[in-house]
């Protein structure tokens, strides 16, 4: 039996435990006004529409702070019969989302845009984990322009996609050759 690998193991949880602590309190003190602070800072600059930054408390060291691109009328409708009556189809514009995980680190993920009863949104993009003293200003922009380049692609969706090559073929019984 090998104590000392289990006393160093035990060193290793008890950092570990400390470490989400000391996360949780630097997420209250300082990630989460950062934050805030810098989201806010930048879609006052770029005049994002209907962007809005809030914040998720409901349950203590699990809460979040989320860019919102807000909801829309997506334009479509559905007819629900002869008499001219159309249900309007929501759009969720998207979203950007730091939260805190149980450990204290924050996972950073990108919600793309769907329009509710056409197809399946798409799951959240889990961008990375981050130790609260990894979250810098710098590290914001970089996540804000990820996520404007994933709604910007959601919008311009089409089949502009590079295309396959076409498959050459013979057909059966008959052998073509070049001249």
């Amino acid at each position: 039996m090998n104590i000392e690998a289990l006393k160093t193991q035990t060193e290793k949880y008890k950092q570990v435990l400390a470490n989400t602590t000391k996360y949780r309190e630097a997420w209250h003190s300082d990630v989460k006004p950062m934050l805030q602070d810098t989201l806010q800072d930048i879609i006052g600059q770029l005049a994002i529409p209907k962007a809005a930054v809030s914040e998720k408390t409901h349950i203590d060291n699990l809460e979040a702070v989320v860019l919102d691109l807000g909801k829309s009328s997506s334009g479509i409708s559905e007819n629900l019969d002869d008499s001219g009556i159309k249900r309007i189809m929501i759009k969720s514009n998207g979203s950007l989302i730091y939260q805190q995980l149980f450990n204290g680190k924050i996972m950073v993920m990108l919600v793309s845009p769907h329009i509710e009863g056409y197809g399946e949104p798409k799951p959240p993009l889990a961008v990375e984990i981050l130790r609260p003293d990894e979250i810098r200003p710098a590290l914001i922009y970089k996540h804000l322009e990820a996520f404007l380049k994933d709604i910007t692609e959601w919008e311009d969706y089409d089949d502009d996609q590079p295309a396959r090559p076409r498959q050459s073929f013979n057909p059966i019984g008959f052998q073509r050759t070049e001249e």
